[in-house]
């Protein structure tokens, strides 16, 4: 990409990096990544996470709240709750999807559900404040949060930043033959 841009890393005033909930494998090596260039460039780190994108994504289309969803597989998703200014009401977490989990925000207010997961829920609700957005995030959303961000000097700590797993890391135990 820097060489596609002409850019030189010199260039770079800072990283922006996504730091999920999504792939096990993808946070830990994109945070990595971001992780080494900020450290070894000495300059700051910015990490997003992945539902605050697809929020932001979709704000222009939201009445009133916003629901993000990632699939997890299954009925679960990764979900969190925002007002259409894009402040956080429920914070990131799993869920069991039911017709009836959103029944309450929904019999009071218009909410728009997003992301892939999201597909999942209009199959099985049908709500009249229910709307559903196919409008994906891509990076370009990242940096136009990250320019904020970086304006704010919202900037994260090279040596704690984590992924957002949401749920711990789970792999069946592998029997071993004697």
């Amino acid at each position: 990409m820097l060489q596609q841009t002409a850019t030189k890393t010199t260039d770079l005033a800072a990283v922006a990096v996504s730091i999920g909930p999504g792939s096990y494998t993808g946070l830990r090596v994109g945070l990595s990544a971001a992780k080494g260039f900020c450290y070894a460039l000495d300059i700051p780190l910015i990490a997003v996470g992945t539902l605050d994108m697809m929020a932001f994504a979709v704000k222009e289309e939201a009445a009133e709240f916003i629901c993000a969803m990632i699939d997890a597989r299954r009925m679960e998703v990764f979900t969190a709750l925002y007002d259409k200014n894009l402040r956080q009401i429920h914070a990131p977490s799993a869920m069991i999807i039911d017709p009836q989990r959103f029944s309450t925000a929904l019999d009071k207010n218009k909410v728009l559900f997003c992301g892939n997961g999201s597909k999942k829920l209009q199959a099985i609700l049908s709500h009249p404040n229910a709307s559903f957005s196919d409008t994906a995030m891509t990076s370009l959303h990242l940096s136009q949060i990250a320019h904020q961000y970086y304006r704010e000097r919202k900037f994260d700590d090279l040596a704690y930043t984590e992924p957002l797993y949401i749920k711990e890391f789970f792999s069946p135990e592998r029997k071993t033959i004697s």
